[in-house]
């Protein structure tokens, strides 16, 4: 029942909203049916603790340790943001004289976005899987064209290009695993491409075909990932979006095809063993980590500026995966979530401090802490969170992985702390301007809505400080499965 709910009350949003969503309180509507969302995956979690992992409707849907906490997350991140939308949206709405009709479309395609993306998670079937990433990448398109300038639109355009080649590498892939398992299970049809069976079969499924496969669904599910060089899109729909489209791609979307990436992996490691995908893995998530950081110091815009952030940190993540075990599961798993919840924030704190200034150039942006503390220490506090400052949960994932790195692979600390320096360096040399630079527009009389930031923030700040052992007990049980 719980499944029903989460998976049906996006999709029953994004139907209502197609007909309401040009109305006034069309934005509560859109909050309300999230919120429902993040009820009804409470529930599912709460259930999953009490009964352990769950197999339902013919073995189409199924809730694990791994899967369980991305869809908490997911559904926590949704409410947030579309919280967030409320007040941002219809200063838009003003400002940009957005069309009921536009705004009809915002609203329907952000919850068939979150439709699409816990359609993902839940899925047993691969195919499935395919199927809900695509529709995640069209509803997206339409979100980051939002605004209709030549900007958003080539940006729509490139990252339906880039995702759509990367999406049909991923069908190829999917085609592959379904070849392999078919041999191995002695039965055709859609059962072939149930993660449950293929892993349950994992050890005896054709090594070559698995290896070929697994080569193309990382490449075709990394490109959504923004693994480097496959991230040409990811700054541009960042920048161009409005900023909640900015803020569920980044904390969210990422996560998502991530999670389609290490399912695939886990099957891998199983047929040919962990050293090829291991090291795939490593290479991709070094390249990118590495790339995202020089790209900081080029950017002007504040939201590209978090853009290649979102790529230096799932690269930091992809390593620690492809390091592999129990530990570095359980650090990416953590950065994961803190990531998500921090950059999300952030992608908060960016848009309103552009609409206070009304231009996304960081050059003039400035002084926000005397125009609105909130925003500005908003700001703030979250730049340092992401950089990885004690006492905030990026510090201790990214402690984690450092600390695994130099026991299994001390070659590659050097280059992780090059990472982190140039990252912190990129960012907050840009950053610090924006919150205390001389600013000559007046204090703001009323303070935007900045509950999500600070509501995001104090749980990435516990999680440096303490972890609830239920979610470490997710962690620990998610990462000795993906092995």
């Amino acid at each position: 029942m719980e499944i029903l709910l989460v998976l049906g009350l996006p999709l029953a949003g994004s139907l209502a909203l197609a007909f309401l969503g040009a109305r006034r309180h069309a934005p509560e509507v859109n909050a309300g049916f999230s919120l429902a969302t993040l009820i009804a995956a409470a529930l599912l979690a709460l259930r999953v603790v009490h009964n352990g992992p769950l197999l339902v409707w013919g073995e189409q849907f199924f809730v694990d340790s791994f899967n369980i906490f991305l869809v908490a997350l997911t559904a926590l991140v949704g409410f947030t943001t579309a919280v967030f939308s409320r007040p941002y949206m219809r200063t838009e709405q003003i400002h940009r004289k957005f069309s009921p009709r536009r705004l009809r479309l915002y609203h329907s395609m952000y919850q068939l976005f979150m439709g699409a993306m816990l359609m993902a998670l839940l899925t047993n079937n691969m195919g499935l899987l395919w199927v809900a990433m695509e529709a995640a990448t069209l509803s997206t398109v339409l979100l980051v064209s939002l605004y209709k300038t030549k900007a958003s639109l080539e940006a729509a355009w490139k990252y339906f290009i880039l995702c759509g080649v990367g999406i049909a590498q991923a069908l190829f892939g999917t085609i592959l695993l379904y070849f392999a398992a078919a041999r191995t299970l002695g039965h055709e049809g859609m059962s072939a491409l149930l993660w449950t069976h293929l892993y349950n079969v994992r050890t005896e499924l054709e090594p070559t075909v698995v290896g070929l496969a697994f080569t193309f669904l990382l490449v075709g599910y990394g490109t959504k990932v923004g693994l480097a060089p496959l991230h040409n899109w990811l700054p541009d729909a960042h920048s161009e979006g409005p900023a909640p489209v900015s803020a569920v791609l980044s904390g969210l979307l990422l996560n998502v095809a991530l999670y389609a990436v290490i399912r695939a992996k886990t099957l891998a490691v199983g047929s040919i063993g962990p050293q090829l995908p291991g090291r795939v893995l490593m290479a991709f998530g070094l390249v990118s980590a590495l790339l995202g950081a020089l790209f900081l110091w080029r950017q002007r815009d504040i939201k590209r500026l978090f853009g290649y952030s979102s790529i230096e940190h799932m690269g930091l993540i992809t390593f620690a995966f492809g390091i592999g075990g129990p530990i570095a599961n359980f650090a990416a798993l953590l950065h994961m979530t803190v990531h998500s919840l921090t950059k999300s924030s952030i992608f908060f704190s960016a848009g309103h401090a552009a609409q206070t200034a009304g231009t996304q150039q960081m050059d003039e942006i400035r002084g926000l802490v005397r125009v609105s503390p909130a925003l500005g220490w908003g700001l703030l506090l979250g730049s340092l969170a992401i950089l990885g400052m004690p006492p905030f949960g990026v510090f201790a994932s990214e402690f984690l992985i450092l600390t695994t790195a130099v026991r299994e692979y001390p070659w590659a600390t050097p280059i992780l702390l090059l990472v982190l320096a140039i990252a912190f360096a990129g960012i907050f040399s840009k950053v610090q301007p924006m919150a205390f630079g001389e600013n000559s527009a007046p204090r703001l009389t009323r303070s935007p809505a900045l509950a999500p930031v600070y509501v995001h923030l104090a749980i990435v700040l516990m999680l440096g400080i303490y972890i609830p052992p239920v979610l470490a007990g997710w962690y620990h049980a998610a990462a000795q499965m993906i092995g």
